[in-house]
């Protein structure tokens, strides 16, 4: 390989990698920008403008024509109309155990509700490490083997709230059956004809939904 060659391949990489910190400047996850909505606070107060909000820190902030910074403590619900997914979100402050001490007032998003269960969740962003290897954007660098991209990706832990306690779901399987009871073939039935995961998001909130109905009849 010629010295030119391998100045330009070292080139390339230099711009690729600077096109990939520019994109992952540009993504931006819900968190990260303003909504519209409504937060509705423990006395009684409803306060309308644009939002953010901070489920690590259970802080929602309000923009109207100044910024106002409240806590799960003084707020009772907020809700908010996500342009970047898409739809109505809601997101109420319950009493929760975050780190196994003792219950202070959480920021949970409900997903989907009935009279038995509900279905809860909280987002955060974690670090995606990947190997882009031969088949990657770059391919196999003749310097430095496979490269390995590092980004962020939206993520989130679910928890089921049944008879007065929110109780963390594991995302194994079995432990779905634990909390939907009662209906083990039909839930099964119901996953196999429509395709549907165990841990993603939108499958999880139609199978939770589904045995809600269940329960009516």
């Amino acid at each position: 390989m010629t010295n030119t060659l391998k100045k330009a391949i070292f080139t390339l990489s230099l711009v690729f990698m600077g096109l990939l910190s520019v994109m992952a400047q540009q993504n931006q996850f819900p968190s990260q920008i303003w909504h519209k909505g409504n937060i509705y606070g423990t006395d009684g107060q409803v306060f309308s403008g644009l939002i953010k909000y901070d489920l690590e820190n259970n802080l929602v902030q309000l923009k109207n024509e100044s910024i106002i910074t409240l806590t799960a403590s003084n707020v009772s619900n907020f809700e908010i109309y996500d342009e970047l997914y898409g739809g109505v979100r809601n997101f109420y402050s319950l009493p929760y155990s975050l780190n196994g001490d003792y219950e202070v007032p959480v920021f949970f998003e409900v997903l989907t509700q009935g009279d038995d269960i509900v279905l809860l969740c909280r987002e955060y962003i974690a670090t995606d490490s990947r190997s882009m290897g031969a088949y990657g954007a770059m391919g196999m660098n003749p310097f430095w083997g496979p490269q390995t991209m590092v980004g962020y990706r939206l993520a989130f832990n679910y928890y089921f709230f049944k008879n007065g306690k929110i109780q963390k779901y594991s995302l194994k399987k079995k432990d779905l059956y634990d909390y939907l009871t009662g209906h083990d073939d039909e839930i099964d039935l119901f996953m196999r004809k429509n395709r549907l995961e165990h841990d993603k998001r939108g499958d999880l909130l139609r199978i939770t939904a589904y045995y809600n109905e269940l329960n009516k009849n």
